[in-house]
């Protein structure tokens, strides 16, 4: 059976946030996620980057790395993978089997959500990794990867406004439920947040005896290296950057404080597998540079408000006056804030759905980018991405961006003539 199947009827339980059906599942297959040491990642963003740089630097110093994130763009088993090569569908799909069966008839039915994180504890307890570097799903108080009593770290990169339908309207109500996952004694590594948001993640920490550490951004020494201080002893390390834009001078700084406190506790990881990794590191569809038909397109997921200012504040390091846009979004996302930060006079706009996905209308998004900046030259409705892209490189000589959705960049992938 393939992955999809296997998944199906776990899926109309949708977005369930709570503990109590994984902790049963997990200890009806022997508590796997105790066999495990974990980095525990949250945030709105930069946490998939954080991730990526942190497995790349602990498989370059030779550990057995687990990493766990999701959503994935294509491929279900991009969500599981040891020292940065996915799962097999083969082998994901027997987890899912033997997931499937611990669940005892007077249970109650697991989220999809679930079975693949209880999937992605069997296997890495399975494999005997060394560490795993995990990715919370929605939130981090209620979020099923919230299950480890004494992770190593705890990474809190930053914090907006986003799922607040399901984590609470303030800035303030969300930091409360990503700090949800700081833990006692475990020191906890934290970007830079909105004051309302610092002051209750500071305080739960302070509550529960963690060391807090706010690494200062990078510095940018050319264009693709950067340069780190030492927390500890102010030493200076130089690493080379291959992930785009701004706000990777904090998420690799959020990694190497990381690393530092990894360091600081017995592990073993020089210089060389810090710059090794960091070359190495890779985080696709994420301000990442593709070509469709011999054109050059910029992709990013750019969702929420957050990741949108840093696409545009990379898009405004180009020194590129107009851009041509191409955006599909889900019915949930702040359509009016992403539209206010990235949209400038005289861009253009082609407007798509999201396939397979609660996709807003693109005939109701047109309107409210019309009604944020009503200089745009061209804002039309396309209805697929293929069709949007062709008449995007048709129609103009402005740089073309492709947005708006994580779903609708690996839609892309899917339908790319390059993959």
């Amino acid at each position: 059976m393939d992955i999809n199947s296997l998944l199906k009827p776990f899926q109309h339980f949708g977005v369930n946030l709570g503990l109590s059906r994984i902790i049963k599942l997990l200890a009806n297959l022997g508590n796997p996620h105790q066999q495990v040491p974990i980095i525990h990642v949250t945030g709105t963003n930069g946490k998939g980057s954080v991730c990526a740089y942190l497995t790349s630097i602990l498989t370059e110093a030779g550990y057995r790395t687990g990493c766990y994130i999701s959503p994935h763009l294509v491929h279900w088993t991009e969500r599981i993978s040891i020292n940065k090569q996915p799962i097999s569908s083969e082998e994901f799909s027997r987890l899912i089997l033997q997931v499937q069966d611990a669940i005892q008839p007077d249970d109650e039915y697991p989220t999809q959500f679930e079975v693949i994180t209880a999937a992605a504890w069997l296997y890495f307890a399975q494999a005997q990794v060394d560490v795993a570097v995990v990715e919370v799903g929605l939130g981090g108080r209620l979020d099923a990867t919230n299950v480890c009593d004494q992770p190593l770290v705890t990474i809190i990169t930053s914090i907006s406004r986003e799922h607040w339908q399901q984590l609470g309207p303030t800035v303030a109500d969300i930091a409360r439920e990503k700090a949800g996952i700081i833990k006692s004694g475990c020191p906890v590594v934290v970007g830079q947040l909105p004051s309302e948001a610092e002051n209750v993640v500071r305080s739960r920490a302070q509550e529960l005896q963690c060391s807090y550490i706010t690494p200062q951004p990078a510095h940018q020494i050319s264009p693709k290296w950067a340069e780190y201080k030492t927390i500890k002893n102010s030493h200076i390390i130089k690493y080379p950057l291959p992930l785009h834009g701004q706000i990777q001078l904090t998420n690799s700084a959020l990694a190497l404080a990381t690393v530092e406190i990894l360091q600081s506790t017995g592990w073993g990881i020089c210089q060389d597998a810090i710059v090794n990794g960091m070359s190495k590191t890779q985080w696709p569809g994420r301000m990442q540079w593709v070509s469709w038909k011999q054109q050059k397109l910029l992709i990013d997921g750019a969702h929420n408000p957050g990741a949108a200012k840093a696409l545009r504040d990379y898009i405004d390091s180009l020194d590129t006056p107009k851009i041509t846009w191409i955006m599909g979004m889900l019915a949930t996302k702040e359509h009016r804030d992403i539209f206010q930060t990235l949209l400038r006079a005289r861009d253009q706009l082609y407007l798509v759905p999201v396939p397979d996905h609660s996709s807003a209308n693109p005939l109701e998004l047109a309107k409210i980018a019309r009604e944020i900046c009503p200089e745009l030259s061209i804002c039309e409705t396309c209805p697929d991405l293929s069709s949007a892209i062709e008449t995007a490189f048709n129609q103009t000589n402005n740089q073309v961006v492709l947005c708006g959705s994580l779903y609708l960049i690996g839609h892309f992938f899917t339908i790319s003539p390059s993959k």
